[in-house]
């Protein structure tokens, strides 16, 4: 297959080192990694993940903790546990 369609897109700086850290990780290029989720997008004919709106609990959480008001400060992972908060992680 010949390779000569260009995708140019205009992305945050800090955002593209992040990943392609993170494709460097994964030992691919962001040329294959772009590839891989084109072929994605096509072999499950949209987005390989789910796009949704926040519910209203979501959105709640989000203000809340952007204003800095209800958040659990954890030292640890058993800091975590014990705080109980991880068992809505799951549900």
């Amino acid at each position: 297959m010949t390779k000569s369609a260009m995708i140019r897109a205009r992305v945050d700086p800090a955002l593209k080192q992040e990943a392609e850290d993170i494709f460097e990780a994964l030992g691919l290029s962001a040329t294959q990694a772009i590839t891989l989720f084109y072929q994605q997008v096509k072999w499950v004919r949209g987005l390989p993940f789910d796009v949704r709106l926040p519910n209203d609990v979501t959105l709640r959480t989000f203000e809340e903790t952007d204003a800095g008001e209800n958040l659990v400060r954890c030292e640890n992972e058993q800091d975590f546990e014990r705080t109980g908060s991880h068992s809505d992680l799951f549900r």
